[in-house]
């Protein structure tokens, strides 16, 4: 029977310097408040963003689809900017954060123009984030 001295067996993701989860590379806790936020939570948040988008756009302008996309890229640059939420990650329990701050217009602005191209969305890093985070120095934490 081998001794087991506490050390990561031989090979293993802590040993090699591969994170064990997402946000570890981050120095993250794996679960609960401050944690990353999972992707079903964010896919979640933003289908509520799009609908409410959808739904200010069909009373205030009959629907327009570039109306639509206007009311959701400012629902995200000025309540992510300012709050660090937008009304969808409120609800599934996320909020965006720079460091230990909310990311403020620049930042939040620079993620949802990256967010609207969709590819640095799914272009996911071995930190957990995608591009778009990566770019903006953000990331997508459980409250």
């Amino acid at each position: 029977m081998a001794k087991n001295d506490g050390a990561p067996p031989s090979g293993s993701p802590a040993e090699s310097g591969e994170p064990r989860w997402a946000g570890d590379q981050l120095g993250l806790p794996e679960s609960g408040p401050g944690s990353m936020a999972p992707w079903s939570r964010r896919i979640l948040a933003l289908f509520i963003d799009w609908g409410i988008a959808t739904l200010i756009s069909m009373a205030f302008f009959g629907g327009a689809e570039l109306a639509t996309l206007g009311i959701f890229v400012a629902i995200h640059i000025i309540l992510i900017g300012l709050l660090g939420v937008t009304i969808g990650k409120r609800l599934v329990r996320i909020q965006v954060v720079r460091g230990q701050k909310i990311p403020g217009p620049l930042w939040s602005t620079v993620r949802t123009l990256l967010l609207l191209l969709i590819l640095p969305v799914i272009l996911m890093g071995t930190d957990g984030r995608g591009a778009h985070d990566r770019a903006a120095g953000t990331v997508q934490l459980r409250m």
